[in-house]
């Protein structure tokens, strides 16, 4: 009667534990979904003066022209190497407007694909440039490792088909599908680069083709650590994770899975090797815009 009673108020803890534990995963997923309104109305504000960042450098790199006219326009009154000087600095200027409109535009992209997803449905199909939404995630998802760890550096390869149409999708799942498998790319690549030192060059590949029958192939591949044959089979259970308590909800691939699957009706691939890393291949029927 005693273990019985004993057996039944394990199970009662072992009951709260889990309930604890939902509770505090949900917390935290409320918590990213606040992130998310915080983060959309962030690149709202910081759109503006982007724009004027562009636009200056570009009225900036027509008053150079303006400026070289009159310097061709007064060469005989300037001195040999004055006039050499002043074609250097305007030349270098040029340059550096010219970086300066480029990172600009590529800030704008950004914050134009956040901007869409915090706008779009749930659920909801747009036509987007798929190459581009993938190669912004890939980077955003190397970036904050890199803002929370320096040390952190990888080698990242991209592989995009050329001309390719925009597609029907559903961006903000989408892009969050990527980032999810980028992040834990990173993470084990990370993982692994921290058993075995120097030797070892973390990289991750990642590719994206569309058949002639319409089927979207983005594969992404990492060098890491690889999974085991158990892990596999558990990969998309709810709240399993192989991450240390706080830094994974175990809710990561379960998402990736069904925004795939069920949303865009596709198929997920996983192929691992344990000790030599993981592709994941996102396979989805997509109709295109021309």
């Amino acid at each position: 009667m005693e273990e019985n009673e004993k057996d039944v108020n394990q199970q009662i803890e072992d009951l709260q534990k889990q309930v604890t534990d939902l509770q505090e995963k949900l917390a935290k997923q409320e918590k990213m979904a606040s992130l998310g309104l915080l983060s959309a109305g962030i690149a709202h504000e910081v759109q503006n003066p982007l724009n004027f960042v562009i636009n200056f450098s570009k009225m900036s790199v027509k008053l150079l022209d303006d400026l070289e006219d009159i310097m061709e326009d007064c060469a005989d009154k300037l001195d040999g190497d004055d006039a050499d000087d002043l074609e250097d600095i305007s030349k270098d200027l040029k340059e550096n407007l010219d970086k300066i409109r480029e990172h600009g535009e590529r800030a704008i992209s950004i914050i134009r694909g956040i901007l869409m997803q915090s706008r779009g449905k749930d659920g909801e199909f747009l036509p987007v440039d798929v190459a581009q939404l993938v190669h912004e995630y890939v980077w955003l998802s190397y970036h904050a490792m890199r803002a929370n760890d320096k040390s952190f550096n990888i080698s990242i390869h991209e592989e995009y088909q050329e001309n390719l149409p925009k597609m029907m999708v559903v961006p903000q799942d989408l892009s969050r599908a990527v980032l999810n498998v980028i992040n834990n790319a990173c993470y084990t690549v990370k993982e692994r680069s921290g058993k075995e030192g120097e030797d070892y060059k973390p990289t991750i590949e990642v590719s994206l083709t569309l058949s002639p029958d319409n089927e979207l192939h983005i594969s992404m591949t990492d060098n890491g650590m690889g999974m085991s044959a158990e892990v596999r089979e558990r990969l998309f259970e709810n709240f399993f994770t192989t991450k240390p308590v706080g830094q994974g909800t175990g809710l990561g691939m379960g998402i990736i899975h069904s925004i795939v699957t069920e949303e865009h009706h596709g198929k997920l691939i996983v192929d691992s090797t344990e000790g030599v890393g993981t592709t994941f291949t996102f396979v989805i029927p997509v109709k295109t815009v021309s």
